[in-house]
């Protein structure tokens, strides 16, 4: 089938973001003015939503890993993976997390320190806040995050290979949905929402990235921040994942994945060797601990009872980002799946990326509270004082060689970046176009260009003109529709695993009962070990005792 554009989905998104665009640009306060006023307006109607919908997601990836739909392959039993476990595993985490776990392994520590939550009463500098503070980003960057994308991949993955349905968001609502209005207006309204919701998760990203960099260049080179240089670095960093979609996802992203997973070991290592490990892992347990112990508490805090807005600027924003993220990154992870069991899908997307996650901040938060409460590096004045890009260079000055390691974080920030956003870009592409299938998966090069290019001017706007907090807002505003999509998406997985065989068209996969092949297996040889065996073996026994 010759891929061509969905009008509906690529236009109403295209105009509207091009409209925001150039409202920011002819009226930069009407713009800001109305993008915190929909912040503020979406949490507080969505807020408690983004904690309760998330949990649940939590709980449903938890449990198909025991339900007999974990044994199905993606792809049907005969489907052999296209990637190796290392390569899905180190794609799979260069599409989530990466340069979130780079800007704020140092940085989110320091701000719970010193600016904790004024409803729990707890001391600025305290060994309490200390706790508090790893136990917050263990509840932001592990295993209910991980759900979010979770749930999305493994629906997508099922849906487009096992149902075989279209390259589409809301193929993963095909349970409650006829194929008419999946493949029909609905499907493509529901397509083009997301769209744009993604593309203000993706901006508030390429901002932070942007920061990232901008913060190494002023300290490796002395270079202050602009908005020429916020432009330059933003560009070049949309070249750079353009490029690489281009050259697809087997050349581009594979290739910069395993990179930049290696690079991560090498900082993670610096970090070990030359900082107090002992401290980390004992900080790190203690505030995992905590975490796991008030992991409900943690998850549905929203500062109601307080008026405390610690929450919405915290918790519910980083689910905001990862909802706003979930339903195109499950789309992608989903795609890359392809000859992988359900159960093997959620362990290495949930649950080990959130382990590496758990070591990461283990030692890199670890290590920013040990320097801010017991060594002389005063990481929350460099925050207050020469703002958030800072603090994990100063960090990094705590260190050896500390201009060698800034220089190369600031490399793998951009690698980390380009790789995430390449899948982003493509797979943005893909949603735009008909005709994308397993045969013919890459969509044309000019949309990849198209959106490269929106992504980059949306995320230069808002983070020049509106810094972190218009980042935040951007996020906010992204995470309303998909939070909407991702409740019927969560229900349809829920339907699928309960009953997989009704859905999926390899019936030969299951028995008679509607198990997966292996509970077939299972069956045969418990029937002939009760026909021939058990038998046999009572027979031996009561001979032998005769003997006797």
């Amino acid at each position: 089938m010759k891929i061509k554009i969905r009008p509906l989905v690529f236009w109403p998104s295209f105009i509207l973001l091009i409209a925001a665009v150039l409202l920011s640009i002819f009226n930069l306060d009407k713009f800001a003015s109305t993008l915190s006023a929909v912040t503020v307006w979406s949490m507080k109607f969505f807020g408690s939503g983004y904690e309760l919908v998330t949990v649940i997601m939590m709980a449903v990836c938890i449990a198909i890993c025991f339900m007999p739909f974990g044994r199905v392959k993606i792809g049907g039993s005969k489907a052999k993976p296209e990637y190796g476990l290392f390569a899905y595993f180190t794609m799979c985490l260069a599409m989530t997390v990466a340069i979130g776990i780079l800007f704020w392994g140092a940085l989110e520590p320091i701000f719970h320190i010193t600016q904790p939550p004024a409803s729990l009463k707890i001391e600025p500098g305290s060994p309490e806040a200390a706790i508090f503070a790893m136990s917050t980003i263990f509840l932001h960057w592990t295993f209910t995050p991980y759900a979010i994308y979770g749930v999305p991949t493994v629906m997508f993955a099922f849906a487009y290979y096992n149902m075989k349905k279209s390259f589409t968001i809301s193929s993963m609502l095909s349970p409650i949905l006829s194929d008419e209005k999946v493949n029909g207006r609905v499907g493509q309204v529901v397509d083009s929402v997301i769209l744009f919701a993604m593309v203000c998760g993706v901006a508030n990203t390429l901002g932070v990235g942007t920061m990232t960099v901008n913060g190494g260049l002023r300290t490796v080179f002395g270079i202050d921040g602009s908005a020429v240089l916020n432009f330059i670095v933003c560009f070049g960093i949309v070249a750079a994942f353009i490029v690489s979609a281009i050259m697809g996802i087997t050349d581009g992203l594979k290739n910069l994945a395993r990179l930049n997973f290696y690079i991560f070991l090498f900082l993670l290592g610096w970090v070990i060797v030359f900082g107090t490990p002992l401290f980390c892992v004992n900080i790190g347990l203690e505030g995992f601990g905590n975490f796991m112990d008030n992991f409900f508490q943690k998850n549905l805090f929203t500062g109601a009872a307080a008026q405390d807005e610690w929450p919405v600027w915290w918790t519910i924003w980083y689910y905001a980002i990862w909802m706003a993220w979930a339903p195109v990154s499950g789309i992608f992870l989903g795609r890359i799946s392809y000859g992988y069991k359900v159960r093997t899908v959620v362990g290495i997307n949930v649950f080990l990326s959130a382990l590496f996650s758990v070591v990461w901040f283990t030692f890199f938060s670890g290590q920013a509270i040990h320097m801010q409460l017991f060594e002389n590096i005063n990481l929350g004045e460099v925050l207050a004082t020469q703002g958030n890009d800072m603090v994990t260079y100063a960090f990094f000055g705590g260190l050896p060689l500390s201009n060698i390691i800034s220089s190369i974080f600031v490399i793998t920030a951009i690698i980390t970046y380009v790789a995430g956003s390449d899948a982003m870009c493509s797979t943005l592409a893909g949603l735009s176009s008909f005709g994308i299938s397993p045969d013919n998966p890459e969509a044309k090069p000019w949309l990849k260009i198209v959106w490269g290019v929106m992504l980059g001017a949306v995320a230069w706007i808002t983070m020049t003109f509106a810094g972190l907090d218009g980042l935040k807002s951007l996020s906010n505003l992204g995470g309303i529709p998909t939070l909407i999509i991702l409740i019927p998406i969560t229900w349809c997985l829920i339907k699928v695993a309960k009953n997989p065989w009704k859905y999926d068209t390899f019936k030969e996969d299951y028995d008679e009962y509607g198990q997966p092949l292996r509970e077939k297996v299972n069956v045969l040889l418990k029937s002939e070990f009760e026909e021939y065996v058990q038998p046999k073996m009572e027979y031996d026994v009561k001979a032998e005792s005769h003997a006797k």
